[in-house]
């Protein structure tokens, strides 16, 4: 038994990481102290002021232990490494990890590529970026080497040189073909110098060639190569356009403000690269709730420079945070070069924090809008239909229906709706096994009674061994069953539920002469639903996604069994016999008018079994 009270008195007064854990020993909170004696005990003292997400994560707390550390610089990183792998409830979180593209230029080859790269390396190869858009990137690399005719293959070269012939870019001039040793390595070394000179924002001589060979080829009636110059041209000058200066002494920094709610945190980064404004990007943090912004921003930069390969010189912030040493230190140490973090308050640089405030604001408003209007769709719809029906909560639903052509390849499909969206990674097929005719409601018992007991017998085996892990698709049984049909599709879900002693709520969705939905069956009665209400909608996409599901398993099947040779249904006709036949006689008809002598003169093809193969086709 742990008992907190006296465990808080054993507390080392030294660096280190602390964990708490709740009832079901699930890590929920990870924090970093100078003083694991001091900062832990605060957690359990009465009327101090931490605010009410604080005060009920404490309440939770079981139990707690900790990691010493011999600085608090360690600390701040095992903190991170933690917070990382266990994703904690109760700690303030980026939504997403995002990994940043980068353009990296392998100078360390003798013939240098340029290329995508999402991580940056320790590979004698020099590094632009991180960029926040992938297509940008692309469009960048697809243009250098158009204009300095780079390579793009992966040849190790020179030794592969003439091993293979020149590809497709050699013809069409964006490549000067090394691999077939038509350049010298200085001729390509130069083209290779200018693409990094490019990449450090040296576009004017670019420009003032490309202008030049437009001039030159127009002049000497070259109109295609001088409109490929032209295109060239015009692309070189959008991407100069891009890059905005922004008067701050061509060094590396990220400019990082935020904007919040009681509920809701958005972090705006503007990433500068040599004094140019390369990009933005904003995130969204979870778990804010009654957190002040500067402890946000705090968890914003821990968490995110802890994952990106690459740190400027400078982070420039809206307002001061705390541990704001140890996190330079830290920062440091991770670039390997003095690494700054300032509030600017006046000037430039001022103005540029406050414009990613603006943005950040900007964002949080379009945004909350975009929710709302994305849960009216998704949850209000679901809750509009749990009205409907006088069901407290219709978070999971489930809807099946049933494919086949006069009874041909019966497959049954499930589909999954949470919170009014659909959760395909829970979406499941059935292959018909018991029924062999076109009979729909032996179909849907068979499925029906196929998921649920399957779904009973994994909730057994989970309650027998007590395994530890997220409940699959099966496991979890639904709020509401809908029925692609009306009474008879319901009555059937309705038999096989109460079989198997499950209460679940099942109705139907029940389309008119046109085939269009009207209304939802449930408890022996029709009740109609407004057309325009987002439940009404919401029904209508659950039907046709079942419905949609079916039709391509089934479509899937039948081009499969489609493939098959009317061949294979001869005894005695494998695939080499089969081979045999069709390479001689090029096609079934001609097999099919062929006499038992004609059909034994191959090789491969016995007296027997060209007798058999003549009765099969005649005795139809």
């Amino acid at each position: 038994m742990f008992d907190i009270q006296e465990e808080l008195k054993k507390l080392p007064k030294c660096p280190g990481v602390y964990i708490m854990h709740d009832e079901a020993d699930t890590i929920i909170y990870v924090g970093k102290a100078i003083n694991l004696h001091n900062r832990v005990r605060s957690y359990f003292r009465k009327n101090i002021g931490r605010g009410p997400q604080i005060d009920k994560m404490v309440t939770l707390i079981r139990r707690f232990e900790y990691i010493v550390t011999d600085s608090e610089l360690e600390a701040l990183v095992l903190e991170n490494n933690l917070i990382k792998e266990h994703r904690p409830k109760y700690n303030t979180m980026l939504k997403d990890d995002k990994t940043y593209p980068y353009i990296k230029v392998t100078v360390g080859e003798a013939y240098p590529r340029v290329l995508f790269s999402r991580m940056m390396k320790k590979d004698h190869s020099k590094y632009f970026g991180p960029y926040t858009s992938a297509a940008a990137v692309k469009d960048t690399i697809e243009l250098i080497n158009k204009l300095y005719q780079l390579r793009t293959c992966n040849k190790n070269l020179p030794k592969d040189c003439g091993s293979d012939r020149a590809c497709l870019n050699y013809h069409i001039g964006q490549c000067m073909a090394p691999c077939q040793g038509n350049v010298p390595e200085d001729v390509y070394r130069e083209n290779v110098k200018k693409a990094l000179d490019f990449l450090n924002g040296n576009y004017q001589e670019i420009l003032k060639e490309l202008e030049q060979k437009m001039q030159e080829a127009s002049e000497n009636l070259k109109f295609e190569e001088a409109i490929r110059y032209r295109d060239l041209f015009n692309s070189v000058k959008q991407v100069a356009q891009k890059q905005k200066i922004t008067g701050s002494g061509g060094e590396d920094k990220d400019v990082i403000a935020l904007a919040c709610d009681d509920k809701d945190a958005v972090v705006q980064v503007f990433f500068v690269r040599d004094g140019k404004l390369m990009g933005r990007e904003h995130f969204y943090m979870t778990h804010v709730s009654e957190t002040p912004p500067a402890q946000i921003l705090l968890d914003f930069v821990k968490q995110f420079y802890a994952g990106t390969p690459f740190i400027p010189k400078e982070l420039m912030l809206q307002e001061e945070i705390e541990d704001t040493e140890i996190l330079e230190q830290w920062l440091t140490k991770r670039k390997g070069a003095r690494v700054y973090i300032k509030v600017p308050k006046i000037g430039t640089k001022e103005k540029l924090v406050e414009l990613a405030a603006k943005n950040a604001q900007l964002v949080l408003s379009q945004d909350k809008e975009r929710i709302r209007r994305e849960e009216g769709r998704t949850i209000g719809a679901a809750r509009e239909i749990g009205r409907l029906l006088g069901l407290e909560n219709v978070n999971r639903m489930e809807a099946y229906d049933i494919s086949n052509i006069s009874g041909f390849a019966n497959v049954g499909s499930m589909v999954v709706y949470e919170k009014g969206k659909p959760k395909r990674s829970d979406y499941r097929k059935f292959r018909i096994k018991t029924v062999s005719g076109p009979d729909d409601y032996a179909c849907m018992r068979e499925v029906l009674t196929r998921r649920f007991t399957h779904g009973m017998e994994e909730q057994k085996e989970l309650e027998e061994k007590a395994f530890d892990k997220e409940l699959g698709s099966f496991t979890k049984f639904p709020d509401l069953i809908m029925m692609d049909g009306g009474r008879g599709q319901v009555n059937i879900a309705l038999s096989v539920l109460e079989e198997l002693h499950i209460d679940i709520p099942v109705c139907g969705m029940v389309k008119d002469d046109n085939h269009r939905t009207r209304g939802l069956y449930f408890h022996n009665e029709e009740i109609p639903i407004d057309r325009d209400s987002e439940g009404f909608k919401l029904i209508t996409r659950i039907q046709d996604e079942a419905h949609r599901f079916a039709i391509e398993y089934h479509r899937s099947l039948r081009s499969k069994s489609q493939v098959k040779s009317v061949l294979d249904e001869i005894p005695g006709v494998g695939p080499a016999r089969r081979k045999a036949l069709m390479h001689h006689f090029k096609s079934i008809e001609e097999i099919k008018n062929a006499d038992v002598e004609t059909l034994s003169s191959l090789d491969e093809i016995p007296a027997n079994i060209a007798e058999d193969i003549y009765r099969f086709f005649h005795t139809q």
